[in-house]
């Protein structure tokens, strides 16, 4: 039995952790340990008795997430082998090779080289396509996202040998790369709409991000900036000691930012210490349904200091603080401590079951068959958790952040065709073939919109109708026509990316897409500063 202590140790430790969420400061000391005494005992008994071989080991590694799914959605158990790639997304940096990929027919397509990275350094492409990993075959089944990240990481001064095809090559070419720290960025566009409106897309809250912002900030300024754009779409969250940084930039002195409190952690607020330089400055925030975490907790601090206009749809409504712990073996609980609350006292998160997930996973889904994205009536609020912003207008709790302004998912030219399309990834290989193929003019181009008008005298839409037919998506010319729009702009879209990289692409999607066009013409009428109701209802 002696050597499964460690890890019955963690395992007690951790169970010692979640008794205590559950007793009351009433309950005694001793119901604590009798607990602890019985799951030992239990673990005794099977070890010594149980009719077949086992490991333990096993037992209680399946056992952790098992325990947890008994308090809430968000509190997880981190595997020692899987801790430094899920904290890796919230690094400023990684080691390794310096390139950004996809898996596409079972190989391993580069679509973009970061500048002056190790790959960049002796040669690597974008379109080049890796075949070998140190001498061994890596195409076909094995080749999945998980198991090139596992074989192109690795620590900082290690090399590692691909075969490369490259277009145009008969051989494949070898390049021996040395991994060095690869710098991460969440916010990967930023600039200037019509001369005046700063545009940021922040992807998620790292380490790196407030650093990142303030440089994109003192850009605008310098070039005379009239307002900011701030899309966090899509934005999963990250640290919640970087959203207050970045909140910190657009409130005056003394305006709460939120407030945390738990059982066990007692209220602690957070104020706005006055020192950011855009607090007078006219900001749009753009939210979707997976804008959660730290992005709700931006979101709600404009939205209830009535500083600024959220626009787009319902955010994800997780309103649940966690903090690691982690233990000896090198796994990791991240356990949920608190509640926060936007500064009208409202906690944005919605309800769930302890331990019953699947409702939980699947709201977003139930959302969408609702109508939720196309209608803003289909939103059903709680009424019973209604609160004010400083100017009285009314928000609610319990169920995400509700924008101000409603911007439904246009599904008008949608036809199963284009839907198809995408889902199986059609127009995404279709590009990437056609990129390789002209990448050497395509190439001349260096910004989107001359690159788009070069685009749109190529018939690319018959070359790609042909290519989905013998893939088996047969021409359907009415289908193809009322989707024409869609197809071709989601074409030119991935060709942008594939040859231009992220910002160039994310110019040209916001040249049409409605939530930008909304937030632009907002900052353009001067209403970006909510107004108390009964002013709305005067201006009416």
């Amino acid at each position: 039995m002696k050597k499964y202590q460690p890890t019955l140790y963690v395992l007690f430790a951790l169970i010692g952790v979640l008794i205590g969420i559950y007793i009351s400061r009433k309950e005694s000391l001793e119901k604590v340990f009798y607990s602890l005494n019985k799951v030992d005992e239990l673990m005794h008994l099977v070890h010594s008795n149980y009719v077949d071989s086992i490991s333990m080991e096993d037992i209680i590694e399946k056992t952790m997430p098992k325990i947890l799914t008994e308090l809430d959605p968000h509190s997880t158990y981190i595997p020692a082998k899987d801790l430094e790639a899920t904290n890796a997304d919230l690094k400023s940096s990684f080691s390794g090779i310096g390139i950004r990929f996809i898996i596409q027919e079972d190989t391993v397509h580069i679509n973009e080289v970061i500048r002056k990275g190790p790959s960049a350094k002796v040669g690597l492409m974008a379109g080049d396509r890796i075949v070998t990993v140190n001498d061994t075959l890596f195409v076909g089944k094995e080749c999945t996202n998980d198991a090139a990240m596992r074989k192109l990481k690795g620590p900082k001064g290690t090399d590692v040998k691909l075969g490369i095809k490259r277009y145009g090559e008969k051989e494949l070419l070898e390049f021996v790369i040395t991994r060095d720290d690869i710098p991460l960025h969440s916010i990967e566009a930023a600039y200037i709409i019509d001369d005046k409106w700063g545009y940021i897309q922040v992807d998620r809250f790292a380490e790196n991000t407030f650093a990142e912002l303030m440089i994109a900030l003192a850009r605008f300024q310098f070039r005379g900036c009239d307002g900011i754009i701030m899309d966090l779409r899509g934005n999963g969250g990250g640290w919640m000691g970087i959203a207050l940084q970045m909140a910190n930039e657009f409130l005056s002195k003394d305006d709460m930012i939120v407030y945390t409190e738990g059982e066990h952690h007692p209220r602690i607020v957070e104020y706005a210490n006055g020192s950011g330089n855009f607090k007078e400055t006219p900001i749009v925030v753009l939210t979707d349904e997976r804008s959660a975490s730290a992005s709700e907790i931006f979101a709600g601090t404009i939205q209830d200091n009535d500083r600024g206009t959220i626009i787009g749809r319902r955010t994800f409504g997780k309103g649940l603080v966690q903090q690691p712990f982690e233990f000896t073996d090198g796994s990791a609980v991240r356990l949920t401590i608190a509640r926060y609350y936007t500064p009208s006292g409202r906690c944005i998160q919605k309800p769930y079951t302890k331990g019953e997930s699947r409702e939980y996973e699947m709201d977003i889904v139930n959302r969408y068959e609702r109508g939720e994205f196309f209608s803003q009536d289909s939103i059903h609020q709680n009424d019973s958790l209604v609160y004010k912003t400083r100017l009285g207008r009314t928000v609610y709790g319990g169920g995400g952040i509700m924008p101000d302004i409603f911007v439904s998912s246009d599904t008008t030219d949608v036809t199963s065709y284009y839907s198809q399309a995408l889902s199986r990834r059609l127009i995404m290989q279709f590009c990437l073939r056609y990129s390789d193929a002209h990448r050497k003019e395509l190439s001349d181009f260096k910004t989107w919109d001359s690159m788009l008008l070069h685009l749109q005298a190529q018939p690319l839409l018959d070359e790609f109708v042909a290519y989905a037919d013998g893939k088996g998506l047969k021409r359907r010319y009415n289908s193809i026509m009322k989707s024409r729009k869609l197809i071709e702009r989601s074409i030119y879209a991935n060709i942008i990316y594939d040859i231009l990289g992220m910002l160039e692409h994310v110019k040209y999607i916001n040249t049409f897409d409605p939530t930008v066009l909304k937030a632009v013409e907002v900052l353009e009428q001067g209403k970006a500063f909510p107004v108390a109701p009964e002013e709305t209802a005067t201006k009416e």
